[in-house]
């Protein structure tokens, strides 16, 4: 008996005096999600990973704005929304304290401006990531009359590329028939 207490005080404290000491987490701790506006390009590549939907992005079609949303209620931390970030914008942080007295503390909001199509003054896209787009034709692209090619094509909504294609193809069509008819014509002659 006396060999098992003379154990038990010589192995002292095994708990630590947390919340009068702060508690030490692991450097790979997932803890709360954290958006650096400045490097975010808006893509909502975390909102389409995030499996708990704690990530939202919707876009105001009156101002134009888009709003990226996250709500700490919903996030189980699985560390995706990092894990997908093309700019590495988010982070999990070493922050574990989440507990609010209010659920709207729970919500973070940060707000970004939209580029506006050419063709139907609709906004599409965010500046950051037609910016970042642009940035990386030019470092790909060595032709500038091909990077203003593309910037043309860029500052259009997929919805005008998709009329601009479909007019592209009906024009191709409407050529094809009329050469065949001619090549047809011509075999006739030829007969």
């Amino acid at each position: 008996m006396f060999k098992l207490l003379k154990t038990v005080l010589n192995a002292g404290d095994v708990t630590t005096k947390y919340p009068f000491k702060p508690y030490e987490v692991d450097p790979d701790f997932r803890g709360k999600p954290e958006l650096n506006s400045d490097q975010c390009i808006v893509c909502a590549a975390c909102t389409m990973a995030c499996p708990a939907n704690a990530l939202t992005m919707r876009t105001d079609p009156e101002t134009g704005e888009r709003t990226w949303s996250l709500f700490l209620g919903r996030c189980i931390f699985c560390g995706r929304c990092e894990e997908v970030c093309p700019t590495k914008a988010i982070r999990l942080s070493q922050d574990f304290e989440l507990s609010v007295s209010n659920k709207q503390d729970l919500y973070q909001e940060t707000t970004f401006t939209t580029t506006i199509c050419h063709q139907c003054g609709q906004p599409f896209v965010s500046h950051k990531e037609l910016n970042y787009a642009v940035d990386l034709f030019k470092q790909t692209l060595d032709n500038d009359e091909l990077v203003k090619h593309k910037l043309a094509v860029l500052n259009t909504c997929p919805t005008c590329k998709r009329q601009n294609s479909l007019e592209k193809t009906a024009d191709m069509e409407s050529n094809m028939r009329v050469k065949l008819a001619l090549f047809d014509h011509v075999r006739e002659i030829a007969r």
